[in-house]
């Protein structure tokens, strides 16, 4: 039992980690773009700095060696869905929805991590993670306030379905990494993550204009690749990996919230009482979900 709470509370800390620095990204990435920094040179920056910090690591603590076949599934999961696709979805949606909006829906992967979880990994789901799911989506609805959205504006409508395909990449992942676990620890696997989206990223920003840097959009860029990028994506998978996969995308839901506060206080984003429902709601549908069945 002493090892069992001592797992579930590193479990816990993981995903307090991940809520917080994932919640600090996309004000981050917001603040970097209405600095003047091009949103995709701007995403290969920080993927490709993530990557160079990650290796770094890896070779001082001599474990960087080429992933096991066993390795393959999570390398290929993490990066081409959770950091390729979720991002490059987001980062182009975030020129056009503030930074707020951005971190609400492109964390919506209850939305579609219930039924792949049902349907893919056969994952019994009680009736209270039902209602946990239903909670958090509902606070996902009022967070998001579509009466307020201005339907007449086809930018406006692609940037909200970039948010939701992003959703999708990321509940996909979930799913994966859930299904095929690698063989060694997710941190050992990092820098080829980081350099496969690299690759795959790299092609699309050569599209847009280098732009201009100055000192702001520096700072940014250098605190979401070696901060944000690594650590965030590490505790995320180990979440991932070790929780229920509807327990896992709840408690990733309360990232959002932590970026809303930022945007509110950093970027001026108005903080209404609809997100404050919202977030309200988020959060008792994590409780729900993470509740024990049985008292100890």
């Amino acid at each position: 039992m002493p090892a069992r709470l001592a797992t579930r509370q590193v479990d816990w800390l993981n995903l307090v980690i991940a809520v917080l620095l994932m919640g600090a990204g996309w004000p981050l990435t917001r603040f970097a773009v209405m600095e003047g920094a091009p949103t995709l040179w701007l995403l290969v920056g920080r993927i490709g700095l993530s990557c160079l910090v990650s290796a770094a690591v890896m070779l001082m603590l001599g474990r960087l060696r080429w992933p096991a076949p066993a390795d393959w599934p999570a390398v290929l999961t993490l990066g081409l869905l959770q950091i390729t696709g979720f991002f490059t979805l987001g980062y182009i949606a975030v020129t056009w929805i503030p930074a707020g909006r951005t971190a609400i829906l492109s964390c919506a992967t209850t939305l579609w991590v219930v039924p792949l979880s049902v349907l893919l990994l056969r994952e019994a789901i009680p009736p209270r993670r039902w209602l946990a799911a239903l909670l958090a989506l509902g606070g996902v609805m009022v967070m998001s306030s579509p009466w307020s959205i201005d339907w007449s504006s086809p930018a406006v409508l692609l940037g909200h379905a970039l948010l939701l395909a992003a959703a999708l990449c990321w509940a996909a992942a979930i799913v994966v990494l859930r299904r095929y676990p690698p063989s060694r620890p997710v941190l050992d696997l990092l820098p080829w993550c980081f350099g496969l989206a690299t690759l795959l990223t790299l092609p699309l920003a050569l599209t847009q204009p280098l732009g201009t840097w100055n000192t702001g959009a520096l700072s940014a860029l250098a605190f979401l690749g070696v901060v944000v990028g690594p650590v965030a994506l590490w505790c995320s998978a180990q979440v991932q990996m070790r929780m229920p996969a509807v327990v896992s995308s709840i408690g990733l839901l309360l990232s959002p919230a932590a970026g809303l506060v930022l945007a509110t206080f950093w970027l001026g984003e108005a903080l209404g009482p609809d997100l404050l429902l919202g977030t309200g709601m988020i959060l008792g549908g994590a409780i729900i979900a993470a509740w024990p069945r049985r008292a100890s």
